[in-house]
């Protein structure tokens, strides 16, 4: 049978979505780039906006429409955080939430024997052990996730993401070394750590464990190749974290530090943990052991509450920080959460001004932490040919760059060294120092 998939959201709900489709294919399921055609449907759900649940099931919606025999599955965060309304969508023959996915194949098999709707949508409250979840990945990019953590129960309060993933849990530290060294088997070059929370890694367990200790366990495998972190929480890095992180040699010198706000009353008001002092000398202490690493972050604009002076606090902010790359993105009223019942509630039109007012600031600072790159030569780990033209890849802190072609092999999954040699809109361009591509 033919399965198509369609993943909304995070790194971690993609990982999921590729561990389901290494199940499936094991069973002998076919993947499928289109719904048309498709014998099965998995659509895995978002909920960290409520413009994530419209187009969800809009989504929804015209798959049946397109393909009304096929069996179609939604599972995920939407479906785990409003399971009483999920339950109702009447276009889904399956659905489920973040716990179970395990049990696809499973449930796939008994629909298709009985005809009979199924919903699997259990509690969280009583979850402490991480769904197992290992990924083998032979799908030919150049980097790979690994999911080591799961959940989140700092609250915050705009947040339903605690409600949609329940509490923290991580990988063991054997399951993350085995999994990291098959995707390194398959030939991948880059891992990237993620999870719901990711520098609550371990803390379930009276903190026995952090997450420096997984990747000291990443870093440690023999072979070149690099790891990368994704997003982390400012006020979970300690001192020893950044002294053990620098001396992982293979870890890349990006961080994404979840900014939310650069003003400290919109800070306590979203219930965040840190001020923008801490956060800023968080920033430089990472850029001293990492040598000027590069800052990446969310900012949130238009929350409940926030002031015109607040606005401009938080882009003078930004601005000070210099981030290399920030995601803006307008608050969205979230039903369940705190903030969804706070006064000061900002219109749309004010909302919108305030985010492109915001990504102007940060494509400033973007543009001038490519420029700071300009005649240095860096090592770019190459993931396509942008025919006819260039070569393209990534540096370590995360510069796209771009390589007029110099070879008509692929260098797909191959290193080499690279001078910059001028900065554009989003990326840089680039030359090869060498003919040694590795």
């Amino acid at each position: 049978m033919k399965v198509y998939y369609y993943t909304f959201g995070c790194k971690v709900n993609q990982y999921e979505t590729e561990n389901i489709r290494e199940k499936m294919e094991a069973l002998g399921y076919e993947t499928v780039p289109s719904h048309a055609g498709a014998d099965i449907c998995i659509v895995n759900s978002c909920t960290v906006t409520s413009e994530a649940d419209k187009k969800c099931r809009q989504l929804l919606h015209r798959i049946k429409k397109e393909a009304p025999r096929c069996i179609l599955v939604c599972m995920g965060c939407m479906t785990q955080a409003h399971a009483g309304i999920a339950a109702k969508l009447p276009e889904c023959d399956i659905i489920i939430g973040t716990d179970d996915r395990s049990r696809l194949p499973e449930l796939i098999e008994m629909f298709i024997n009985s005809g009979e709707r199924i919903v699997c949508v259990g509690g969280l409250d009583a979850v402490r052990d991480i769904e197992p979840m290992c990924n083998h990945s032979a799908d030919g990019k150049t980097r790979a996730y690994i999911k080591i953590q799961d959940g989140c129960d700092m609250r915050c309060s705009y947040c339903i993401i605690p409600k949609a993933r329940g509490h923290i849990r991580s990988k063991s530290l054997e399951d993350i070394r085995l999994e990291a060294a098959s995707l390194l088997d398959s030939g991948h070059r880059e891992l990237i750590l993620t999870g719901i929370n990711l520098c609550c890694y371990g803390r379930e367990n009276g903190g026995r464990l952090r997450l420096t200790d997984a990747v000291e366990t990443v870093c440690s495998i023999e072979g070149d190749f690099r790891v990368r972190l994704s997003s982390l929480e400012p006020e979970l890095i300690s001192d020893e974290d950044i002294s053990r992180l620098a001396a992982c040699k293979k870890l890349c010198p990006q961080f994404h530090l979840s900014l939310q706000s650069g003003c400290d009353r919109t800070l306590k008001a979203m219930q965040r943990r840190y001020t923008t002092e801490q956060y800023a000398l968080l920033c430089e202490k990472l850029r001293a052991a990492f040598g000027g690493c590069a800052i990446t972050t969310d900012i949130m604009v238009g929350f409940p509450g926030e002031t015109e002076s607040d606005h401009i606090v938080s882009m003078t902010f930004a601005e000070r920080i210099g981030f290399a790359e920030a995601h803006i993105f307008p608050y969205s009223t979230r039903p369940g959460t705190p903030a969804a019942g706070m006064g000061g509630q900002i219109d749309g039109l004010t909302k919108r001004r305030r985010a492109a007012e915001m990504s102007e600031v940060c494509q400033r600072t973007m543009k001038a932490y490519l420029s700071s790159a300009v005649g240095s030569v860096r090592r770019v780990l190459f993931e396509k040919e942008t025919s006819p033209e260039y070569h393209q890849g990534h540096t370590d802190d995360y510069i796209l760059v771009k390589v007029p072609r110099f070879t008509e092999d692929s260098v797909r999954r191959r290193f080499a060294d690279v001078r910059i040699v001028s900065a554009e809109d989003g990326f840089c361009i680039g030359e090869t120092v060498s003919e040694d591509i590795n």
